[in-house]
Formats: structure tokens, sequence, C-alpha cells
């Protein structure tokens, strides 16, 4: 009888050509199981979903009280469902006013594919401006504003009238004209590096939108839910978008997205044409209970006010000769060595030694520190130590 490995290797489609291929049997907290007993503490948090840790009792409760009712019903926007409803309203309650029109996706790259149409939709223009090093997610249309061409060159024909310009360069916010439908951009630059803005950065870009009739549209795919240290990561840097892209630690380990408007922006998609954007498993019932749950966990457990506190005793235990650097802000943090060998190396050592942790797509040479927000200063105590001893 063939194994489970040899089963995944088989037909589960791959990635890549050296998976981590960790078979794990259970999930709690912020530690993973394997099929020997074999703990881990994850520093990775499934990249940056398990905001509230894996399988929250709170979030558990909400899934299975949901099943008791029922589960998928009809294609989005058609009826009304409470845990849809009762989740738009909680989240308008914490958004600026201008983001009260949720609009519900199974996934970040579903909701930045939303989010491009809306903005077509709403100001009649099409070209679309993002930036270098940026990820958004791997489906035609955010395929085609990703930041990286390597990754990009094996799939064009992409989407016509995209384009990139540098993070963090005020001198190419120019290039937005009025012939610009959208500029889309990562609060803080998730796969670059965990790359925050500078010199008051997205405050300039938001004024030149603005000035163009641009529509602004942050991605906190990775960065919202509580990473940074603030419920949404645009609330440290002044400036609130037009769109608002969410996913990943929303659902608290379930999948389910969102690109959040204004109702006048939102409303655009229920004309010329009707059903101007349309998804049947968005939305799902148990999806949006989970989602709830993790977001009512995230502000009754009042886990915000630790994450900076975290961040520093990260920041504080990382010390070594051969950190070269340490990016990023709260618990979304990059940790910069010589090389990606190095890198690789290091990664390896903790995975042995009961640490998950990773690297970034457009800056391998960095690991990755993103763990549930919910991990304790004990916990962090113990990871770093096994960081420190791998390097």
């Amino acid at each position: 009888m063939l194994s489970q490995r040899q089963l995944f290797l088989n037909h589960v489609a791959q990635t890549s050509e050296t998976p981590l291929a960790l078979e794990i049997e259970k999930a709690e907290g912020v530690y993973l199981f394997d099929t020997s007993g074999k703990k881990y503490i994850d520093l990775i948090a499934g990249i940056s979903v398990s905001n509230v840790g894996h399988r929250h009792p709170n979030v558990v409760a909400a899934i299975k009280s949901q099943l008791d009712k029922y589960m998928h019903l009809m294609v989005y926007g058609e009826y009304i469902q409470s845990p849809q409803v009762n989740l738009a309203k909680a989240l308008s309650d914490v958004l600026p006013e201008n983001l009260s029109a949720v609009y519900f996706v199974n996934s970040g790259s579903e909701a930045i594919e939303g989010a491009m149409k809306l903005a077509k939709r709403y100001t009649g223009r099409s070209e679309i401006i993002s930036f270098k090093n940026a990820y958004h997610g791997s489906t035609h249309g955010s395929l085609s504003i990703m930041g990286s061409e390597e990754f990009k060159n094996a799939y064009r024909p992409l989407l016509p009238d995209t384009r990139q310009i540098e993070y963090n360069n005020l001198d190419q916010l120019k290039e937005i004209t009025s012939k610009t439908a959208c500029v889309v951009v990562e609060t803080i630059q998730g796969e670059a590096g965990a790359i925050v803005p500078k010199n008051d950065f997205l405050v300039a870009l938001r004024k030149r939108c603005s000035e163009v009739g641009a529509l602004m549209i942050a991605d906190e795919i990775q960065c919202g839910f509580g990473r940074t240290g603030k419920l949404f990561a645009f609330e440290h840097f002044n400036f609130v978008p037009d769109i608002l892209c969410l996913a990943k630690g929303m659902g608290g380990g379930m999948p389910i997205g969102a690109f959040v408007s204004s109702l006048e922006i939102m409303s655009t998609l229920t004309n010329n044409p009707i059903l101007g954007h349309i998804t049947t498993f968005g939305g799902h019932p148990v999806s949006c209970a989970a989602s709830l749950a993790t977001l009512n966990t995230i502000l009754e457990e009042k886990l915000l006010e630790s994450v900076s506190e975290k961040e520093m005793l990260f920041r504080t235990l990382l010390v070594h000769p051969k950190i070269k650097s340490i990016h990023g802000q709260g618990l979304l943090l990059a940790i910069e060595f010589d090389s990606y060998e190095e890198n690789k190396r290091i990664i390896d050592k903790c995975i042995e030694n009961g640490v998950i942790t990773d690297w970034f797509l457009f800056n391998a040479h960095s690991m990755r520190i993103a763990p549930p927000l919910t991990i304790s200063l004990d916990q962090i105590k113990a990871a770093c130590a096994v960081i420190l001893a791998a390097i």
C-alpha cells in the first residue's frame, strides 16, 4: 500500500519540485504536530492566515454552529444570509465611513480581480498601475500586476495597459495620470520582504490618486486583521483607500476574501451589465461565520495590544553577526541574511529542530516571521533560541 507521502506526490498537483512535505496530523494554537507526534512552533501561520492561532475555540464553535443551520444555498448576492450580513456590518463598523459595502469572495486573488474590475467600471478607464516586487495573487489578472517579470514571463500575453513603478519612490508618482483607473498597492509589501512605506509615501500616493481621479486600492491581504498591531495596516499611515482588499487572516483558517468600497462605487457592478461581478461560493456562510468569530476574537481578546511588544522581543533576541537587518512591522518581519543559500540552510535546520519558517518570493535571502498573534512571549523566546542555534 502506498504511503500518504507517495500518494501526495502522485496525485496532488505540485507547485515546486521540492515541497516541504511535512505530514501534519493536528494543529492547535501556535503548534503543528506531525504523524510521528513531533511538535513544531508555527512562525508563519499558513502565510499570515491563522492570526488567531490554529483551531481557535471561538472559530471552531462558530463553524459548528453554522453547519447545524445551513451551508451553500445559492450564488452570492441572491439570498439574505445572516452570516454574510452580520460580517459585512461588523467590518463596516471597524472601517472608515467610505468603506461600507463589502463584496465577499473566496481568496485574496479573487479580491484583487474584483477590485480591478470595479475600478475600471467606475472610472471608465483601463490603465492599472502597481509596484515593482508587488505580489497580488496568481490568477491572470492579478499576475498581470505582479511586480516580478520572472514570475510573469511564462504566461504572456497578460492583461494589457498595466505597468509598475517603484514603491517608496515619490518622483514616480507623477506617472499616475488622468488615464489611470487605479493604483494597486500593498500597504506593507509582503513578498518583497516586509517593506514598510517611508516618508509619507502612501499619503502622497493617496493625494496623487485624488488629484487625477484614479482609485487607490490597498492590498491588505497579508498585512490586515491585526498583523501589524492595528486592525488594518493603513491605520498606521494616515490614508484611507477607495477600495480595500482582504483575505488570509480574515477567516481564522477558513477560505474567504473581500473587496470593500463605498456603496456609490460598488453599485456600478449592478448594471451595464447586470451581474457585473458574480461568484458561486464567495461569502460561503461557514467561512463568514468563522470570519466574524475571528474578528470578534481579535477585538475581545485585545490581541492588537501585544503585537508591538512581541515585535520588539523578536528584534531584541534575533541579534547575530549573520543577521544583516530586520524589516517589517508588527508580526510581519523579514530577517535578512547574505544569500538565499544561507537562508535556506538556516530555515531547513529550524524546521528540523521544530520551528517552521520560510522565505519570501521576491526576497529569497530573508526569513519570514509571521506567527499567530496569539504567540506568547515564552514561545517567542523558544523559537528565537532555535533560530539562533540554526544560524
